[in-house]
Formats: C-alpha cells, structure tokens, sequence
C-alpha cells in the first residue's frame, strides 16, 4: 500500500520512479501474487464517516491528495454498510496497472538487500520486510525491533476512565515533580475481582500460530496469558502489584491487586495498560478487560494483539521528513515507520512520495499540520509518542490536540469529533493548496 501510493504521488508530482517488488520471485507467507497493493488481512479500509471517524477522515484526507489507493478503492468498492470495503483482487490489479502504464514510473522485480548509499529512497517495505533488507536496517540502525512475535499492550481513552474508581499516583509517590509523582493511573482490585479476571483470562479465546511458527516474542512483551499460566499470583507479584500505592477513594482499604495505566501520547489523552501484552481474540479481550474496576465503561484505541512484525523505532531513529536520521537518502513509509492498519500505511507513502519528489525538485514541503490526520500520525511516529513504549498505533482522534472550549467526556464526543474534522480539512487543504504545481507528464 505505502509503496504503491509513494510512487504514484511523486511521479504525479512530475519526478522518475523505479518501483522495486521483489514479489513474485520472492514470496511471503501472506501474499499470494505479485501486484502492487495486494490486501492479505482483510478487505476493508474501516469506516469511511469523515465527520466522526479518524479514519474516515483519512479517507477524505487522501482522496484530496489524489490518492492512488483511494482512487482504486472507489472503483472497486463493496457493500458494507458505513465502512469502506473493496474486491480485494481487481482493486490490486488496478494499481498494478496504473503504475505500470504511468510515464514517469519504471517498475523492476527483484529483491533489495541492502541500503542504498546515493540517490532518494523510500523503503516501504511492511511488516515483512525481507531478512536479508531487515538484517542492514538493524546493522544500520542498531534497533532490535525488527522481526519477532510482537505482543501489544492494548491503549485506552483517557475519558472513557471512571476517575471515581481509578487514581494518578506513581508507585511510591515517585518522581521529583508533582506530574512524575502522578504518571499512573491505578486501577485497584479486591481478592475476588482478581481471582475473577485471572479465571477469565485462562479461559479466553486466544490467538493461534500459523504452520510452522514458533512464539518468540520480543523481550519484556510476554503475553499476561503466558505470565498467569506460570501461577495465578504471577500477575499479582508482576504488572499488577499493590505495593506503594494509597487510593485516595479508599485510603484505609489496601488493594488486593492494581491494574496501572500510562500515558501513552504527549497530549495525554491515551493510557496503555502497563504490562497487558496479549494475545486474546478481539472479542474476549474487551470482556475481560472491562472485568478492570475503572475500565467497566473503557473504550479502547487499540486493542492488544501478537504477529510477526517488522517496524522502526521511528520516533529516535527518523525526523520529521521521514528520512533515516543516519541516512538521510532514505526515507520509510508503511507499517515499517509504526502506524497500523492499511489507510494509515498508505498515508504514510502519500507523504513519504511528495516529500520525497519535493526534495528532489528543490521545493522542499513544509511540516505536515499536525491539526490534520495525516499530521496527527506523522506527528506521532517521528516525536510525539514514548519512544521507551513506541508499539504501531492506528490513527484515532486521542491523537489530535484538543480543541479549545468543547465539552470533554462521552456527552461531548460527537460535537468533538465534528470539530477536530472540520479543523483537520480546512488546514489538511490549506496545505495542499500552497504546494507547487507540478506537471506530472514531465520527467
């Protein structure tokens, strides 16, 4: 998806592309041909509601950006209510062919092993970025998140918290400012409430393996599952300790066991439950969770999961063009940078495309409105998010700076959300329009 939007945009912008696919001469377990743009998860690109879904306002975003994808999406789209869903097959033969047909693109299929010293790259490489391309980015970058069993903690609205339940305090009032001193957020358990979630969390629905795959997950994400199969007072001595704690609520009650939050944007509107990589199906996953005193009414940004995956440390390792801060040459786009979800990859290759073909046309673009979606997810990846607990984030309206004078909590929400689109098309356009025209039929 990033790769393909990538070329396409920077060849509309009038520059030479040659889009490199190692596919079909080098197959992944996930793909089964070689076209560009080829969906291996799902059909859908989720809801397509721009005024109330971020998303959908990424939809909106991209399709005023000239998006290959979103171009293609159109054409072959299905029925499905208020999402955006597409026959999977035809939509990857119409990139195909249109990348293929477009003057200004060159295509060459083979696999590329190693980092490029001279000339502009984009490296979209996906979650299954080749062993041999993802060893040079490890020996180049030094990062170890490359290629493992990524379990993922799962990320709650700050608002959707009942604050009557749960309370800020860091283990022990540590920190020497009153924020440090209140970085968790606690949610606290009795004895039954614990013995209740670790018997729910053992009979769960769990995710399996494909053929062949063993579980080696990236060190300190080892699944709750995992860690309560161990001994049911596992958790309780692990992520869920009571020590150094006093609700505030309760102060004379001391908790059995507390489940504890952290803030996981710079805006603070997203907490991730510390220590909670999973591996629970989606539905179990909500059901034990809200079993959480605090979380009972919880909406989640992202729900945990496990998969093979492949991304960058973005925030420490590229700046805010997206380029590999040691190799400036390069560029990452796609699930690679640390965005989930097949919109937000190629959102990302929309940028990495423009920015790219700027830089070459000596009219570099300037900073992305963080106000927009686009803006929001970029903003994120390359310096807004925790780098020590950087994991991939799909686009959600947690990640945009509040607007000033609305309403917070649940009564607010639609009028919110409708402010953060409408504030995100007026600056996602404004940009637009004071880029250079560019004659795409040149070379």
């Amino acid at each position: 998806m990033a790769g393909s939007e990538a070329a396409w945009q920077a060849a509309e912008m009038g520059v030479q592309v040659v889009l490199h696919e190692m596919r079909p001469q080098v197959k992944t377990f996930a793909h089964r041909t070689g076209n560009f743009g080829e969906m291996v998860c799902s059909n859908s690109f989720r809801s397509d509601d721009s005024e109330q879904n971020a998303v959908g306002l990424l939809h909106w975003e991209m399709r005023a950006a000239n998006s290959l994808i979103m171009q293609s999406a159109a054409k072959h789209r299905l029925p499905a209510g208020g999402a955006l869903a597409v026959d999977r097959d035809p939509f990857a033969q119409t990139i195909t062919d249109r990348l293929m047909a477009h003057p200004n693109i060159e295509t060459s299929f083979e696999e590329i092993t190693e980092l490029p010293d001279q000339g502009q790259w984009i490296l979209a490489t996906g979650p299954l970025t080749s062993e041999a391309l993802g060893a040079a980015i490890q020996a180049e970058t030094g990062a170890d998140r490359l290629a493992f069993f990524d379990a993922i903690a799962p990320i709650v609205y700050a608002e959707s918290i009942d604050m009557s339940v749960a309370w800020m305090q860091s283990r022990y009032d540590k920190g020497e400012t009153e924020e440090e001193q209140k970085a968790y957020l606690n949610c606290p358990m009795t004895k039954d409430q614990y013995e209740g979630f670790i018997d729910a969390l053992l009979a769960a629905d769990k995710t399996e393996f494909h053929d062949g795959e063993t579980a080696k997950y990236f060190d300190g994400c080892l699944p709750i599952e995992v860690m309560a199969e161990r001994g049911r007072e596992t958790l309780r001595f692990g992520p869920m300790k009571p020590v150094g704690l006093t609700n505030p609520h309760k102060p004379d009650d001391k908790p059995y066991a507390v489940v504890q939050l952290r803030r996981d944007n710079a805006l603070g509107t997203l907490y991730n439950i510390v220590g909670f990589q999973t591996k629970m199906k989606y539905g179990a996953q909500t059901d034990v969770f809200k079993m959480i005193p605090g979380l009972t009414d919880a909406s989640f940004a992202r729900l945990g999961g496990i998969h093979r995956n492949t991304f960058l440390n973005s925030p420490t390792l590229l700046d805010s063009q997206m380029r590999l801060r040691s190799k400036p040459n390069i560029r990452f786009a796609g699930q690679v940078t640390g965005v989930e979800g097949y919109v937000e990859s190629a959102s990302m290759g929309l940028l990495a495309g423009r920015m790219a073909a700027a830089e070459m046309t000596g009219a570099p673009l300037t900073d992305v409105p963080q106000d927009s979606a686009h803006g929001a997810l970029i903003h994120h990846i390359t310096g807004g998010a925790e780098a020590k607990t950087f994991q991939p984030m799909n686009v959600n309206f947690g990640l945009f700076r509040p607007v000033d004078g609305l309403k917070s909590g649940r009564r607010g929400r639609k009028d919110r959300y409708k402010a953060y689109t409408d504030r995100a098309k007026t600056v996602w356009t404004d940009w637009l329009n004071a880029q250079p025209e560019q004659d795409s039929a040149t070379g």
